[in-house]
């Protein structure tokens, strides 16, 4: 219920309670009550792990001795840098279970943002795949770490907290010690030592560090806590509609939020099966829907345009008929893709609204709403989670229907950024609320819209880019004396990324050679797809660069086609 006289949701206390247990404890319950449902399949060409719950547990178990034999211990944060793969997944629970600290790494990412992660998050353990969409992870690594042997590396390492290098999958990582290695010093620990350890580990500790970009430009690692994320996920699963029978086919990245916890924890809150797939492919989806009788799919909106366009799909030949819940978010929701979704298949709209640093999921919409309030606003705000509406510049709390920032307060905020008081002050006041930095809108029953940004944000593809990031990264090219980014609509990825760039007096650059630049530096999503080059930008008369200005003209370049 929204509070009287103003866009102030108060938590409702209601069923189900936030519960106090760790994702290893959660993995435990549903592994010795459901020992014989399936848990996790994999979509591999060879021999995909299909794991119950029980052999899932046992997978677990043997992997966090294994860690704790090669001396990872609570509290240290491991980062794995991987496509979505089985020991992804074995990972996130295994050092859940011993009390470390999990640091996602987009996989494609290059050594400039790699380096900056390594050193900022004081990562003592990298687990890292050879090979990511054909780019060569293993040499990238060999650069960075050329004194690498048996996992261990040189004394003059670059990175002093990192004490292990582990090579997940058959493709070479030089000089990192294989996962098989690994696993097989596992009987080290005994089952009363794993005990010990896994008991100490408490709900409030920190169990991810999920890195988000900031309108600094220096990302900023997010702490989300056991609680916060379990919390997150029983909840999330419980408004859906989720069943025990329930299996989820998603090729979401397991290093966002939306794969580890959106996905893999929202099956295990509702005891349900995760199909997991390593690359999105709109016909494969829907290949392992009628396979396993898919009946909940997690994606952005460019996932669900592309699977409705298949050509079997199309003809009438697939059998659907097991889908149950679309489930989505991440980025602008177009109504009409999801009512097509719901007439042309039958499969129920889930809507959320989320952020990093909020565990992530803030609103959801409600099932027993009508399909069109459903599909035009993300939801209310989910169980024991409070928001206000309020005015950016004097704090107050807007009337219900005005526009204002979106806070968020509650179990699911995050406990700070890694090592960044100053950011961590800035962001969560002393009550504890958190500016989320959206401009929102909020109605009298509470149903939330995000009309647009107060920081400097474009969304492509659901994924969050800050122009300030990719910013600083142009300026270190020798012949870029300026460069100013911005946001420019796009049917297929809802944004994308326009660079205007003013060269240095005499220099020469090609809009190409740039690209190739960036990408060498870089993740391929932060990538200007447009690149303008131009002698000034347009300024305020105090020196500010005038952003509404760029967008206008980037919006008139594409009209006119006169970029490259």
């Amino acid at each position: 219920m929204t509070a009287t006289g103003g866009a102030h949701w108060l938590p409702e206390a209601t069923d189900p309670p936030l519960r106090d247990v760790t994702l290893g404890e959660l993995l435990s319950e549903r592994a010795a009550a459901l020992p014989d449902r399936p848990a996790l399949i994999f979509d591999d060409a060879g021999a995909p792990p299909c794991w119950t719950y029980a052999e899932l547990e046992a997978q677990v178990i043997h992997l966090a001795k294994a860690l704790l034999a090669q001396g990872i211990a609570p509290g240290d944060r491991v980062a794995v840098l991987s496509g979505n793969c089985p020991e992804w997944v074995l990972l996130e629970y295994a050092l859940g279970k011993i009390g470390a600290v999990l640091v996602t790494v987009n996989p494609s990412f290059r050594s400039g943002e790699l380096d900056y992660l390594l050193r900022q998050a004081r990562v003592s353990a990298l687990f890292a795949a050879g090979v990511f969409r054909g780019f060569d992870t293993g040499a990238l690594l060999a650069g960075m770490l050329p004194a690498l042997d048996a996992g261990r590396p040189g004394a003059q390492s670059a990175y002093p907290d990192l004490q292990l290098v582990v090579q997940l999958g058959a493709a070479r990582v030089p000089g990192a010690l294989p996962f098989g290695s690994v696993l097989s010093g596992a009987a080290k620990t005994s089952d009363a030592a794993l005990a010990k350890v896994a008991r100490a580990v408490r709900p409030e500790d920190v169990l991810q560090i999920q890195y988000t970009s900031g309108t600094t430009g220096k990302p900023k690692g997010a702490m989300l806590t056991h609680r916060g994320t379990v919390n997150n996920a029983l909840l999330a699963a419980a408004r859906a509609g989720y069943r025990e029978t329930d299996v989820m086919v998603s090729a979401m990245p397991l290093f966002h939020t939306a794969g580890c916890v959106c996905n893999v924890m929202g099956m295990l809150a509702a005891g349900g099966a995760l199909v997991v797939m390593a690359d999105f492919d709109a016909a494969r989806v829907l290949d392992l829907i009628e396979a396993h009788g898919g009946t909940v799919t997690n994606g952005v909106p460019t996932m669900y345009i592309r699977m409705l366009q298949d050509p079997r799909l199309c003809a009438g030949s697939r059998d659907l008929s097991s889908w149950r819940i679309a489930y989505t978010g991440g980025t602008s929701i177009p109504p009409q893709l999801m009512l097509e979704l719901h007439d042309r298949i039958g499969c129920e709209p889930v809507i959320i609204m989320g952020m990093t640093e909020c565990s992530p999921i803030i609103t959801q919409t409600v099932p027993e709403e009508p399909l069109e309030a459903r599909v035009r606003t993300a939801g209310v705000p989910l169980p024991h989670v409070e928001i206000c509406i309020v005015d950016p510049e004097s704090g107050a709390v807007q009337p219900v229907g005005a526009e204002g920032e979106l806070q968020i307060r509650g179990f699911l905020v995050t406990a700070g950024y890694f090592d960044m008081p100053d950011q961590t002050d800035a962001a969560i006041g002393s009550d504890g609320w958190l500016k989320s930095g959206d401009l929102a809108v909020m109605d009298a029953e509470g149903h939330l819209r995000i009309i647009g940004r107060i920081k400097d944000m474009l969304i492509r593809g659901g994924e969050n880019v800050y122009p300030v990031e990719i910013e600083d990264w142009l300026m270190q090219h020798p012949a870029i004396a300026e460069a100013q980014v911005v946001g420019v609509p796009d049917p297929e990825f809802g944004e994308e990324i326009f660079a205007f760039v003013v060269l240095r007096a005499g220099e020469e650059l090609e809009a190409a050679a740039l690209r190739d630049w960036c990408r060498s530096r870089i993740a391929r999503h932060k990538v200007p797809r447009h690149v303008a080059f131009i002698g000034s930008t347009p300024k305020t008369a105090n020196g500010k660069v005038r952003k509404v200005d760029l967008r206008k003209m980037a919006q008139e370049m594409l009209e006119k086609d006169t970029i490259a």
